[in-house]
């Protein structure tokens, strides 16, 4: 970073030396010759015509200056483009060479001379300069290359020259161009016996550099154009040549004298447009030829399946014909030809798109899902190409084709399926998951109805010994069967449905159990019936193709017999998570009310997640895509994914828990006093909070497995990201809702049982009955029944919601007791069971670990002492101590509670009188 220099800011203005003042700074004039600037003088020489130059530079002595200024020659010779073609440089040293030897032969003989610069030579003679003869001297020789030379010892040679020794070899050339059209290449490089020809690649050279220099650029002579057509037909003659003795070394398989014509042949090609040699090579090879041999509609069988057998066995012979003609190509034609990129252009366009577009017509025609999947099988087997470029043009050790270049070949073959393709799979899907959303819908009333009928025997999330293990089983198959790969060409070859389960392996194996566990309804064993929770799916049936990466076609293999959890998965912690699943027991569920879980179902999201996943992994495939549809393609990922999350929010969990929310306010405890401790709507919508929540960790392992690798993650803006979150969000709110129902539903169970569960005289025993410090059946049934659903609900959705259904309970269970309380009379003796009670619930609260309402029920235990106090004048005391609770109670709400006491008539003037100085004797008017 040394050699740059800071940029210094430029200074307008400057204080004056002797006022102080700011003044203008004298910047420099632009430099004029006449009235126009330098600059647009240098502008004109650099565009204009060799032999006008010396005209514009006898103007005056500024502007013949002007014409020699590096900026002028650097331009003209820059057009020559020594820079690129290296070897011209060599070529010049060459035809100097040949120069001095045909002069030298020349001069013996000559008298002397004094040559005069000819009239395009207005800068001095670009050939050669003699001094002019003096008394008694004759002329002495003085060869340009010799002054070229000695200078550039010294210094580097300018580019003035550096182009004046390139104008002065080269312009020679131009007096075989005035010679008829057949004769022009006989006159360039004449045959003369006894001295060996010009080699091909030096003839091509001097053709090349002849054209560039007798070019628009330059125009080194009047006759400039006139020389370039004359010279470009010689150049196209002599391609034709080059051609016919390719051909010919071909077919004697003399690989040298092809390498020796297609260089030349290189040499002398413009670079504009196809290079005739390569394509008219190309155009020659056998497999052009052969497409009728290759029946397109081979790939579908009488039932109108795909099975890609015959397009693998033609792109075999493909990729063998482009391997043998492709490692000829590698080493006879130069690597900046790329040869062997346009033969497999060539090959990609008129071969294997020439087969592919008819069976994707046919496949259209059949059905959009047989579209989708051709579409996808036909790229992967064109895709093949890819790896056998890169494995022939590795055989040569100077190959300059990349892989992109080699991607590009099927990536632009491929493009005009790309719109038509991305279009439909996103329909497709959109159907897909609307049909599966509309079955589930169908038939959620059939399934109710049936459990409602019929007493059935379940096996739950909540009934297993372990909800959270259960839960972790049932991601980790899932995680299993999403690590299995999605085939994307369909292929027969010859196997049953036997032979494709077997070829699955071992490997296979614990993903077809741990699938079969993902309905909780089928791990109560072979004696469960599992009609109604699964859509579609009867015992053994899988949801999941489970095989090799050529039987996406075939029929899933028939899944093992379902026995008890022991037996197909064993019992020991000690084996894997998904392997050490515990046997859940078995509840059954009341028959006069509706299953809620059946308002969710994880083979529905299966089923979803299943038809996002393989149309994900058919546009994954394309995924790569450069330019244009590279943008496309990630959009169409993002929205499939997308199209996936609103089916599973809108048509599924939102809809589900409504229905779920909507039955939960139908219960009526007093209709159901079979229930018992267990609020059944209740504990089957913490089921249906477990499904649902084991279905949003289920849809994050598919994100992170799946798309995480096409996002940002972190981008909050894109779009995938915000419907996730949109996802939650609604998954979210409709537990929440249900949580408030369910709530609901719960505390008038709990009051209801403290209702009917108590006894009249509970807190007010008989005289002689033995003091009881126990708390009452009710109580501990109340107790019981909260303890049972909040262990229910505990795990099955976020750390917030939990909490907030634990702080509404104790809300809620204070205002039953205080309600309570108030509807009960209460003894001195019953006061102590009422503060064993409230003890108890109080220990019951403290296990919820929510300090709010831990301290108000430490209030309520606290208030209970209020019917153990015997002297009314202490009870009085107690009652006006207003900050006794903490500001829960305010002695006007204590005085309530204590009217509840049996003797409350015998004290009530004596508590009176304490807390209010009031005697109605003595006070009262009317008393």
């Amino acid at each position: 970073m040394e050699k740059f220099e800071t940029l210094q800011p430029t200074r307008l203005y400057a204080p004056d030396v002797k006022t102080g003042k700011l003044q203008k700074v004298a910047t420099a004039p632009a430099q004029f010759v006449g009235r126009l600037p330098i600059d647009l003088h240098i502008l004109v020489l650099i565009h204009l015509p060799i032999p006008d130059l010396p005209a514009y530079a006898r103007c005056s002595r500024s502007l013949s200056n002007l014409s020699r200024h590096e900026k002028v020659w650097e331009t003209k010779w820059n057009a020559l483009r020594f820079a690129k073609y290296t070897h011209f440089q060599a070529l010049l040293d060459q035809l100097e060479d040949t120069k001095k030897i045909k002069d030298g032969g020349l001069m013996k003989n000559m008298p002397p001379t004094l040559t005069v610069g000819d009239v395009d030579d207005d800068f001095g003679d670009f050939a050669q300069a003699q001094v002019p003869t003096t008394a008694g001297f004759t002329a002495i020789e003085v060869d340009k290359s010799q002054v070229y030379a000695s200078v550039s010892s010294m210094r580097p040679p300018t580019y003035l020259e550096l182009y004046r020794r390139a104008h002065g070899l080269l312009k020679p050339y131009t007096t075989s161009l005035s010679s008829p059209p057949h004769a022009v290449l006989a006159s360039l490089f004449p045959s003369v016996p006894g001295v060996p020809p010009i080699p091909l690649l030096q003839q091509s050279r001097i053709l090349h550099l002849v054209l560039l220099w007798l070019s628009p650029q330059i125009q080194p002579l009047r006759k400039w154009k006139d020389f370039n057509a004359s010279l470009r037909s010689a150049a196209d003659r002599y391609e034709a040549n080059l051609l016919a003795a390719f051909d010919i070394a071909e077919s004697r398989k003399d690989e040298k004298g092809m390498i020796e014509a297609a260089e030349a042949s290189w040499e002398v090609f413009d670079r504009v447009g196809e290079w005739e040699l390569g394509r008219v090579w190309a155009e020659k090879r056998e497999i052009f030829y052969e497409a009728t041999e290759w029946n397109p509609m081979d790939n579908l069988t009488q039932q109108s399946q795909l099975a890609f057998d015959a397009m693998d066995e033609f792109m075999k012979y493909v990729l063998k014909s482009f391997t043998e003609n492709g490692s000829v190509a590698i080493r006879v034609f130069p690597n900046e030809s790329l040869a062997l990129l346009s033969f497999a252009s060539k090959l990609a366009t008129d071969v294997i798109a020439e087969y592919i577009t008819p069976l994707l017509s046919r496949a259209r025609e059949i059905s959009n899902d047989s579209f989708l999947r051709a579409t996808a099988a036909c790229f992967k087997e064109s895709w093949k190409l890819v790896d056998t470029i890169i494995q022939v043009s590795s055989g040569h050790s100077k190959s300059t084709i990349s892989r992109t270049q080699a991607e590009d070949v099927i990536y632009r073959m491929f493009e005009e399926n790309m719109d038509e393709y991305l279009d439909e799979e996103i329909e497709s899907l959109r159907n897909a998951l609307e049909l599966v959303c509309r079955g589930w819908d169908k038939k959620v009333n059939g399934f109710i109805s049936e459990h409602a009928s019929s007493s059935t025997d379940h096996a739950r999330f909540l009934s297993s010994h372990n909800p959270a293990q259960v839960k972790r089983n049932v991601l980790a198959s899932f995680t299993d069967v999403l690590l299995l790969p999605v085939t994307i060409v369909p292929k027969t070859v010859g196997m049953t449905v036997g032979a494709v389960g077997a070829a699955a392996g071992a490997a296979g194996s614990a993903a077809v159990q741990g699938l079969q566990m993902l309905n909780p309804q089928r791990w109560a064993g072979s004696n469960t019936t599992t009609n109604g929770y699964s859509q579609r799916f009867d015992a053994g049936d899988m949801l999941f193709e489970i095989g090799g990466a050529d039987d996406e076609d075939d029929e899933p293999a028939p899944a093992p017999a379902r026995s008890s959890l022991n037996e197909a998965q064993g019992a020991t912690s000690k084996q894997p998570p998904h392997t050490a699943l515990q046997p859940p027991t078995t509840t059954t569920v009341a028959p006069t009310w509706e299953t809620l879980d059946l308002f969710l179902s994880l083979d529905v999201a299966l089923e979803l997640i299943h038809a996002d996943r393989v149309s994900l992994k058919r546009v994954d495939a394309f995924a790569a895509y450069p330019g244009r549809y590279g943008y496309k393609v990630h959009d169409t990922i993002e929205e499939v994914f997308i199209l996936m999350l609103q089916a599973l929010a809108e048509r599924h969990l939102k809809p589900g828990f409504e229905r779920a929310v909507e039955k939960l306010h139908t219960f009526k405890p007093d209709e159901h006093q079979e229930s018992g401790q267990r609020v059944a709507p209740l504990a089957q919508f913490f089921e249906l909070v477990h499904i649902g929540d084991t279905i949003q960790s289920m849809v994050q392992v598919y994100f992170d497995k799946e798309l995480a690798p096409h996002i940002d993650r972190t981008d909050f803006l894109n779009g995938v990201v915000r419907e996730k979150k949109r996802f939650e969000n609604v998954l979210d709110e409709s537990v929440a809702a249900g949580l408030n129902a369910g709530t609901d539903v719960l505390m008038n169970q709990v009051e209801h049982i403290i209702i009917t569960k108590t006894q009249p005289r509970e807190y007010y025993p008989a005289e002689d009955q033995a003091l009881d410090l126990g708390i009452t059946v009710g109580c501990s049934e109340a107790i019981k029944c909260l303890e049972l659903h909040c262990k229910l609900v505990k795990g099955s959705t976020s750390k917030e919601v939990l909490e907030v259904f634990y702080q509404e309970v104790g809300i809620r269970l204070i205002a039953i007791l205080q309600k309570h309380i108030k509807r009960q009379i209460i003894s001195l003796n019953g006061g102590f069971k009422l503060i064993a009670d409230l003890n108890a619930y109080y220990a019951f609260i403290v296990g919820l670990k929510v300090q709010s309402i831990t301290t108000d029920f430490s209030h309520l235990k606290m208030l209970g002492h209020v019917f153990v106090v015997d002297d009314a004048k202490d009870l009085a005391q107690i009652v006006r101590d207003a900050t006794r609770y903490g500001g829960s109670y305010r002695p006007e709400d204590v005085y309530e509670f204590i009217q509840r006491r049996s003797d409350w008539k015998k004290i009530e003037k004596t508590v009176d009188k304490t807390m209010y100085n009031l005697s109605f004797k003595e006070d009262c008017v009317v008393c």
